[in-house]
């Protein structure tokens, strides 16, 4: 293929104060790919809730606080332009579309990585957090860890996936919920549940409750619940009554929590039915603390089961974009410019959000 001409600098969204929800559009230096690494021209990158988190430092479990003029952003689509000396042996070339992830960059070769546990490699690099992130419009990437794109899927539908896909996706796995069996998701109607909801029931064949706050019952149902909860509208015991009356009486067979709120947590134990997997998907913000059920008593004389999933695996992620490609889920989101980023982050701040935002980086 023709030599692709790359600028000398690019445009990108910086972190200028970090602990405050501020983002500044500079000029930064286009970067020369590496030993095995290959140059990505974004068009696309997914706006999510975890970049708000890093900003504003508001995860207190990170080793250390986000530094100033940070690019932030893991949810890249975009196409090879350049490749760096032994990339080709990877099997990538210029004009291929490929994904940059939360997780970055693997080391392949840990205990984790051996294992098929890439989110939590020992020698992880993570987009948007000590590492140039995807809200600019260059930005290198591993050879062998880049995602490949369908070619069917739109590089603006794609975004998403590569973190809200992929992380619930592989979060349902977890749960071990077979064919037919009953999954609740509390946070059915935001940026993770609602491809949860579609994964489970259009892709895995779950059966599935959705939890959210407001009258979102439509838009959920019509995602593939078969049933939707308004926690506006039930006290806890009522919920937790009416799911597992809809659960053959007995409560479901696993939860996946899309809530960063910790009374999801909470409640999350009640709705399952003895042996059932609750799966910690959504991040609280603040002090680190736990939630009522996770006693060991409990555990043992239920057989319930309490399991953490970071972001999934290389393969997930493929598998999820897979299903995107034949239709099977779909994002809800629209697009805006890369300008428009401290907006949006506001908005995300102060839950007025609706949706996924893919920012438009060309």
């Amino acid at each position: 293929m023709t030599e692709v001409e790359v600028p000398k600098q690019h445009k990108a969204c910086v972190y200028d104060n970090p602990g405050h929800v501020s983002v500044k559009v500079e000029t930064v230096d286009t970067p020369e790919p590496g030993p095995g690494e290959v140059l990505v021209n974004l068009t696309h990158s997914g706006v999510c809730h975890s970049d708000l988190a890093v900003m504003t430092n508001a995860w207190v479990s990170l080793p250390h606080p986000t530094p100033k003029n940070q690019v932030g952003g893991h949810e890249g689509v975009g196409t090879i332009v350049k490749l760096g000396s032994g990339a080709e042996a990877s099997g990538r070339k210029v004009g291929d579309r490929v994904g940059i992830k939360w997780v970055s960059r693997c080391c392949g070769s840990c205990d984790s990585c051996m294992r098929g546990m890439d989110g939590v490699c020992l020698d992880q690099a993570i987009s948007g957090y000590y590492t140039p992130g995807t809200y600019q419009q260059y930005v290198l990437g591993p050879a062998s860890y880049v995602t490949p794109i369908p070619d069917s899927l739109d590089s603006a539908a794609a975004a998403p996936f590569l973190c809200a896909g992929v992380t619930t996706y592989a979060a349902l796995k977890r749960s071990g919920a077979r064919p037919g069996q009953w999954v609740a998701i509390p946070g059915a109607g935001g940026g993770l549940g609602h491809l949860a909801v579609q994964i489970a029931s259009r892709g895995m064949g779950l059966r599935v409750i959705g939890i959210d706050v407001g009258d979102k019952a439509q838009f959920v149902e019509g995602l593939g619940a078969e049933a939707y909860f308004d926690l506006k509208t039930r006290s806890e015991d009522e919920l937790v009554k009416a799911v597992q009356e809809k659960a053959d009486g007995l409560g479901v067979h696993g939860v996946v929590v899309c809530s960063g709120a910790m009374a999801a947590y909470e409640t999350s134990m009640k709705l399952m039915r003895r042996g059932g997997v609750l799966v910690c998907v959504g991040m609280p913000e603040g002090a680190t603390q736990g939630f009522f059920g996770a006693f060991p008593t409990l555990l043992a004389g239920s057989m319930k089961s309490i399991v953490g999933s970071a972001v999934g695996n290389r393969a997930e992620a493929v598998e999820v974009l897979q299903m995107a490609a034949r239709g099977v889920v779909k994002t809800a989101y629209r697009t805006e410019p890369m300008e428009k980023l401290q907006g949006i982050l506001e908005d995300m701040r102060d839950g007025k959000l609706t949706g996924r935002v893919v920012l438009e980086l060309k």
